[in-house]
């Protein structure tokens, strides 16, 4: 890619960016163009949307900001350092307004990596000796958006074994050269990344003690040696199967998981952010701030998702006549707590930043680490909810949208598909069916997946909870707090002066007893 300004890809640029030969495995067989295979078409042309977004005037004041590497153009306010709660708030904003350009459910836009770019500037020197890479990416990917995406989990292959003893499936350097190391290895599950522009690599999941295992690097998609292998397409299904109609969420917003081989890969050492460092490494979840930044971004998409769930909910039981029974109007309160839960830590992790290096923020890991928890717990009682009160609704359907178009069925539709309140049967079976694309279809059982385990193993994200605050000394405040009340009171009575025990009532309760 030729750096044409200082200013974000346009949504034609973008998808021009894509066309440069990735090798990308489908059903068999490699995909020539992915800006024009079923599989991928749609969910270019939405993420296109995202950077057009960024160059509309109605939208500009809210999503996008100066650069700080006096290049004099605009980016994503994400992909900049925060300095303040208010920088915070306006990042926060900025991912909203695009998270509702794909209703919530794109989990990896672009500014999701910016969870790990935008904190290049102020902790360039955690890289050293690449601390000019760090920079480096830091100014390019904020002056054109670019489109990062990552893989960082070990393969599901002999986890039980040391990590030197699986040299032949996790991703690891062969040898080094004057150019860059040699990588060969697999990784899972690079989500989205067939649409990106680079694949982060680094690792997660399993302790290194091989320096060969220590590597944080980044790979650009049409690097030669490197191989996405797809899951099934539920675009391309969408695309075989049925209409817009039938499948509104899978056409158009599948951003497929792939499984990353890299096979002998050369990484240029300016790609580079770690290596055989193990340490460092051990360390990179810890220091780096992604941490912090991606659990606010997906909090705050996640917000924005249930909002759309919520309404659609909402309108799918008007239709099915049950809005106003007890039991449906609490599951629904239910619903809403969750989103206005979610929306609450989003605010407050923004608006409690933690200081940071060089004068930037992070946002408050509490929130952050609370997010992950609960959205485990919260998105599958959200599903639930929508199957117990929808039901039998959501298959209540006719096949597809040809059925409208058959003479010898419309009228037959029309009577016994017809919702509540004079809705017709067209309406009816287009809010069932997007209903049922969010929670059933095999797109939204794969997002239920991805919301429980995404941000990290469900035992992890508690653990997580107790090694932080252990770590800050949280919990030993916590307990202090506890041993402050106890040591107001004994076998005596009270032990403060403000406090009395009634020694006269124990008195003469000692004298019943004496009878």
């Amino acid at each position: 890619m030729t750096k044409q300004s200082a200013r974000p890809f346009t949504g034609e640029e973008y998808i021009q960016s894509l066309r440069d030969g990735r090798d990308v495995f489908l059903y068999g067989e490699r995909v020539k163009d992915i800006t024009t295979h079923p599989a991928f078409h749609n969910p270019v042309r939405m993420t296109a949307r995202l950077y057009d977004a960024l160059h509309d005037p109605q939208r500009r004041a809210t999503l996008t900001t100066a650069t700080d590497t006096g290049s004099g153009g605009y980016t994503h306010r994400f992909f900049v350092t925060p300095h303040t709660a208010e920088d915070l708030v306006g990042a926060q904003r900025a991912i909203a307004e695009w998270a509702r350009l794909s209703y919530g459910w794109l989990g990896r836009s672009p500014d999701y990596k910016a969870s790990f770019l935008g904190t290049l500037g102020a902790n360039a020197d955690f890289y050293a000796p690449f601390t000019d890479n760090a920079r480096r990416w830091y100014r390019e990917a904020q002056e054109r958006v670019l489109y990062w995406n990552h893989a960082i989990v070990h393969p599901p292959v002999d986890r039980s074994r040391p990590i030197e003893e699986t040299s032949d499936v996790f991703v690891h350097v062969r040898r080094e050269t004057d150019a860059g190391v040699v990588v060969s290895g697999a990784k899972v599950v690079a989500t989205g990344s067939a649409l990106t522009h680079q694949n982060f690599v680094a690792h997660y999941g399993l302790p290194v003690k091989d320096r060969r295992f220590a590597l944080v690097a980044t790979v650009p998609m049409d690097a030669p040696g490197v191989k996405l292998i797809c899951r099934p397409s539920y675009g391309a299904t969408a695309a075989v199967m049925g209409a817009p109609f039938d499948y509104p969420l899978s056409s158009r917003l599948d951003e497929n998981d792939t499984i990353l081989v890299l096979d002998d890969v050369l990484v240029p050492w300016e790609n580079v952010f770690i290596y055989g460092d193990v340490g460092k490494v051990q360390r990179f979840s810890g220091g780096s701030g992604f941490v912090e930044r991606f659990t606010f971004h997906g909090c705050t998409r996640l917000a924005v998702k249930l909002e759309f769930i919520a309404g659609l909910l909402a309108r799918a039981l008007k239709i099915t006549g049950t809005s106003d029974f007890r039991g449906v109007q609490s599951r629904l309160g239910e619903v809403l707590a969750w989103r206005n839960l979610f929306w609450g830590l989003s605010d407050a992790a923004a608006r409690n930043p933690v200081s940071w290096h060089n004068g930037a923020v992070l946002p408050n890991p509490r929130y952050g680490l609370a997010y992950r928890w609960f959205m485990q717990v919260g998105y599958g009682r959200i599903r639930e909810i929508v199957l117990q009160d929808v039901a039998s609704g959501l298959i209540y359907v006719n096949s597809s949208a040809e059925d409208f178009s058959n003479p010898d069925v419309r009228g037959y539709l029309d009577r016994y598909l017809r919702g509540s309140d004079g809705t017709d049967a067209v309406d009816r079976v287009k809010v069932m069916k997007l209903l049922w694309d969010a929670v059933g279809t095999e797109f939204g059982g794969r997002h239920e997946l991805y919301e429980r385990n995404y941000a990290g193993n469900h035992e992890n994200t508690r653990t997580d909870l107790v090694a932080a605050q252990l770590a800050n000394g949280e919990i030993d405040d916590y307990m202090s707090f506890v041993d402050q009340c106890l040591a107001e009171y004994d076998v005596e009575g009270w032990t403060v002066p403000d406090l009395s025990s009634f020694p006269h009532l124990r008195a003469g309760r000692d004298a019943l007893r004496g009878h």
